[in-house]
């Protein structure tokens, strides 16, 4: 058994475990995740992130879902990796970069009149189409609005990598969708070889709208911070959104900015709710 200290914060709805793994926590990660993430005898998150040092970047971020698979990047995740570097003091800058495997991901932010954390502005870069890329079992340079048929029911999807693989489906009345079946069938489907992520997005006008995610290696979250980047996206491309969107998800909210080129401009805070010690017994 060994014993492991963790901060938990909580970013738009999805809260998270990170640990400081630059020196050795001796564990393995994949089944850190599983058991500190479990709700009932763990401790209880959406995933976990560890901090380690990198060659590439100020710092590195991994991620893992609470499933115990590891996933490439987590746009909520990323904003409380960021406080927690910051208010720590492991990375005191204001401009930071974080190594991801998603790639290195570019954050600036704003802190308080105690200097801690408080906006924190993420560069997402540019989102992929490309269908093997994503990647979706479909050769085309974009999938937007495409059909898929489920349980004798068919939506339309449109899908895309931002860091993680994406599915938006825009729907008018959310009461209508059984979010949790239709996304755990969307998210195993053999369209997607890698599964994917699935939003379902009701536009409320031009510059918000509300989502509900279903996350790949998580199940039913309360925020997706990657999932309200790829709707703005998509929403955007076609002609139903601005290039400036408040996304509302069930746990908070957050604002994406689509700059030139489809970049995309994550902003929004976290907060540090607790820390403490796991016993993590593998």
């Amino acid at each position: 058994m060994k014993t492991l200290k963790f901060d938990k914060y909580v970013a738009a709805g999805n809260d998270f475990l990170i640990f400081d793994g630059r020196e050795s926590l001796g564990v393995d990660y994949n089944d850190l995740a599983l058991k500190a993430s479990d709700r009932h005898f763990g401790i209880g998150c959406d995933g976990i992130m560890v901090c380690e040092y990198s060659s590439k970047a100020d710092i590195k971020m991994l991620y893992y879902n609470s499933d115990g698979s590891q996933g490439e990047m987590c746009g909520n995740g990323i904003r409380s990796f960021t406080k927690y570097i910051y208010d720590y003091g492991i990375v005191k800058k204001k401009s930071i970069s974080i190594e991801t495997l998603a790639g290195i991901q570019y954050i600036d932010l704003e802190v308080d009149e105690l200097n801690k954390a408080s906006e924190i502005r993420v560069n997402m870069g540019r989102p992929v189409f490309e269908g093997e890329k994503i990647p979706v079992n479909l050769d085309k340079e974009k999938i937007l609005e495409e059909d898929i048929h489920i349980d004798n029911m068919n939506y339309k999807f449109s899908a895309l990598l931002v860091g993680v693989p994406h599915v938006i489906i825009f729907v008018d009345d959310i009461n209508e969708v059984n979010i949790n079946a239709l996304g755990e069938k969307i998210e195993n489907h053999k369209l997607f070889p890698k599964k994917t992520n699935v939003n379902f997005v009701k536009i409320i006008d031009r510059n918000n709208i509300d989502i509900y995610t279903w996350e790949r290696g998580a199940g039913r979250t309360l925020g997706c911070g990657t999932g309200s980047c790829a709707s703005v996206v998509v929403g955007n491309l076609l002609n139903r959104l601005d290039s400036k969107v408040r996304v509302n998800t069930e746990g908070g909210n957050l604002t994406v900015e689509l700059k030139d080129d489809y970049e995309i401009i994550m902003t929004g805070s976290a907060s540090h709710v607790a820390r403490g010690e796991y016993l993590f017994r593998s």
